[in-house]
């Protein structure tokens, strides 16, 4: 009997402290920045171009696909720039991924997708904190660009 009401008050207390813990703060964080981090410009190498929001790009041949991406990434003990520029670099190496796959040499119009919502730019990407894991979510369209002469 004394386990039973020692297991009910602790459901009781996870009941009532788990939602408490359920954190979403939205960052704008420098694309710029991310790219710094975590040596992801030499991670993600030169084969694929990324071009984000409206910014300008070459012109392009081809429009082969577009899909989304959403990682996530342990943020305790991380600060929100240390977090978001890890998941940033996963979502990332992701698109990257599927633009090898469906031989594309770049990813235009990638703008934040976060829950589907779109939020284009192109110096700043949107990146969620939570309690324990940390988040970003790209969109992108998969292009061949026109070979340069």
């Amino acid at each position: 009997m004394k386990k039973m009401m020692i297991l009910a008050a602790m459901s009781a207390v996870l009941t009532v402290a788990l939602p408490a813990q359920a954190g979403d703060t939205k960052h704008m964080m420098s694309i710029a920045n991310a790219m710094t981090a975590n040596d992801a410009q030499a991670r993600l190498g030169d084969t694929v171009k990324f071009y984000f929001g409206d910014q300008a790009t070459p012109p392009i041949a081809t429009r082969i696909s577009s899909d989304k991406t959403s990682q996530k990434t342990n943020g305790v003990g991380k600060s929100a720039e240390t977090s978001c520029n890890w998941a940033f670099l996963s979502a990332m190496l992701a698109l990257q991924k599927r633009a090898q796959s469906v031989g594309a040499d770049a990813v235009v119009n990638i703008v934040s997708n976060y829950k589907n919502v779109e939020n284009s730019n192109a110096t700043e990407y949107e990146c969620h904190e939570g309690t324990m894991m940390t988040g970003v979510a790209l969109k992108g369209e998969f292009v061949k660009l026109k070979a340069s002469k």
